[in-house]
């Protein structure tokens, strides 16, 4: 499973405009402009993906749901937050999380058709 997880979240990842993946010593990071807006990390026994998020998301998002989302070490102070990959994941939300994590360090040019298209696979939902 964390090999079938960690592949679909390369693959998320990538398609995003000029991603590139770096690998790191305890996995690989995806980055834009060579800023970091996901890595791969275990977490718990399990795949996690550790995102960059808006000012007060990490407050509101390990609140709802503690057992999905955590305050990642290192890069926790920051406001960056964990998402597990574990078994049920909901890869549209995953998407959606990395996607603003993205906009978040893209330039302007590439960041807006991200979240564009986050609307929009919303507003067909």
């Amino acid at each position: 499973m964390a090999a079938n997880a960690s592949t679909k979240l390369r693959m998320l990842c990538l398609a995003l405009p000029e991603a590139t993946e770096k690998a790191m010593k305890r996995g690989p990071t995806y980055r834009v402009n060579d800023k970091i807006f996901a890595m791969d990390r275990p977490w718990e026994d399990a795949v996690s993906v550790w995102c960059k998020a808006p000012p007060g998301s990490q407050r509101v998002l390990v609140g709802a749901d503690p057992a999905r989302f955590f305050i990642p070490p290192y890069v926790g102070p920051k406001g960056w937050v964990g998402m597990s990959l574990g078994p049920g994941v909901d890869w549209d939300e995953v998407e959606t999380f990395l996607r603003r994590s993205y906009s978040l360090v893209a330039p302007k040019r590439l960041a807006d058709p991200a979240l564009a298209r986050t609307k929009s696979t919303k507003a067909r939902s």
